[in-house]
């Protein structure tokens, strides 16, 4: 099992970009899914979360900019971010409660390798 990121890059303030993160191997199903936010030198951070019913939460922060979003069918979770500041440039990480073919019986917590954003003034 494996969580593949993509989607990051450059791009300017006020721009926007859509992050991508696909669920791929052995699954039996996934929980919840979310995109974390980490800076250097400060612990990684919840920037929103989906659960598999489409429920939402977002860091206060954040909210109106972000949108997080999930194709259950394509066991892939999205976060589109708009009008993006150099303040949001950090790496990102998606995240999944999921509950591997191998071990059925509990809940696993997988994390994709990150993928970063830069956003220049």
């Amino acid at each position: 099992v494996q969580l593949q990121a993509s989607g990051g890059g450059l791009v300017q303030a006020g721009g926007s970009l859509r992050l991508s993160c696909a669920a791929s191997g052995s699954i039996f199903s996934i929980q919840d899914m979310d995109w974390y936010v980490q800076v250097p030198g400060k612990q990684r951070e919840l920037v929103a979360s989906i659960t598999s019913g489409g429920s939402t939460k977002y860091a206060d922060s954040l909210k109106g900019r972000f949108t997080i979003s999930r194709d259950n069918a394509k066991s892939t979770v999205y976060l589109q971010m708009n009008s993006l500041k150099p303040e949001d440039t950090a790496v990102y990480y998606c995240h999944a409660d999921l509950v591997p073919i191998a071990d059925s019986r509990r809940l696993y917590s997988y994390w994709g390798q990150g993928t970063q954003v830069t956003v220049s003034s």
